[in-house]
């Protein structure tokens, strides 16, 4: 062996790595020619490359997740003591998330957020279009709680806290699962709450398209008249573009159907370029029905998508609207 070794570099001119690499492998296996399969497994390699990235890059999204949940774990086993004494011990855990997944979204999403002033003071009911992922809701929770300080809970479906280890991460966000009575609490109590009404069905199977998915959904705007807040439209440009599913497969819309999990494979993590507006707020008016609440609420997260949103979504065009230099106004 290191005869071989030595003839690598013998004679007056020298082989290049690969070459010399190849010659070792075939003193140690003893198969010939082992150049012709390391180039064919390079091939393959390079063929399925664009297969692996776009279902291997949502494993980062849930590593950030993980590494939410480990931090929460860190600072709760630091902080013992301060929390039997403090009314929310959890501050300075949700500053370094926030700081954490702001982060994430400036550097991988050149995330913008538009209309905060549109955001009232007290109490108020967001409501927004539900990508294949929540991530642009995060990025938009982060951003708030930077700029304004504010947090705002969220509500979400029922399987999210059957995930492992999330039981404190949903804590600490201040996230929901219903039913009405606990969100007209919480708004009464002063604070911003946001939900999507398509919820996971919108998640799944709307696509490129950005069709929403709410069917007759009005207890969202039942919330609002009860509890009296103004509802706030919002929607994220380019989020069907960062995440998409393959919810065009009728046997899983299908098997969705039956089961109520959300069985349909996501795959992207693209880098495309994601920008969240925020409408005028939709004022309490006691004399509106729900239903009419909710159409007219429905029509405003629409008119957001048809003037900041091309339809069909593209994600090349996403990702190149990274490298506008021009601020794309309200």
């Amino acid at each position: 062996m290191t005869g071989g070794n030595e003839s690598c570099t013998a004679g007056p001119t020298s082989m290049s790595y690969l070459t010399c690499l190849t010659y070792i492998l075939e003193e140690w296996t003893g198969v010939e020619n082992i150049g012709d399969y390391l180039s064919y497994a390079v091939y393959i390699l390079w063929l399925l490359f664009p297969l692996v990235v776009v279902f291997v890059l949502p494993g980062v999204m849930i590593i950030l997740f993980y590494v939410s949940i480990l931090w929460l774990h860190i600072y709760k086993r630091k902080n013992e003591i301060k929390e039997a004494c403090s009314h929310d011990a959890w501050i300075g855990a949700r500053e370094v998330l926030a700081t954490l997944w702001d982060g994430h979204g400036r550097i991988w999403h050149g995330y913008e957020l538009y209309g905060v002033e549109n955001i009232p003071p007290g109490p108020g009911l967001v409501v927004f279009y539900h990508g294949a992922t929540p991530v642009d809701y995060i990025y938009f929770s982060a951003r708030l709680h930077i700029m304004k300080k504010r947090r705002c809970r969220v509500v979400a479906d029922h399987f999210v806290s059957r995930l492992p280890g999330f039981r404190i991460l949903l804590e600490v966000l201040g996230v929901i699962h219903g039913p009405k009575e606990a969100c007209v609490r919480t708004l009464e109590k002063g604070h911003l709450l946001a939900i999507a009404p398509g919820g996971v069905r919108e998640a799944l199977f709307s696509d490129e398209m950005y069709t929403i998915l709410w069917s007759d959904r009005k207890g969202f705007a039942q919330v609002a008249i009860d509890a009296k807040v103004p509802i706030i439209p919002m929607f994220t440009q380019n989020v069907r573009e960062g995440f998409r599913t393959l919810g065009g497969i009728k046997i899983l819309r299908s098997l969705y159907e039956r089961i109520r999990l959300p069985v349909v494979p996501v795959y992207g993590g693209f880098p495309v370029k994601l920008r969240t507006f925020i409408g005028e707020p939709i004022p309490y008016e006691p004399n509106v029905t729900a239903e009419e609440l909710a159409a007219k609420t429905k029509a405003a997260v629409q008119a957001l998508i048809e003037k900041h949103q091309k339809i069909p979504g593209n994600i090349f065009r996403a990702l190149m609207e990274r490298f506008q230099t021009q601020k794309k106004e309200d």
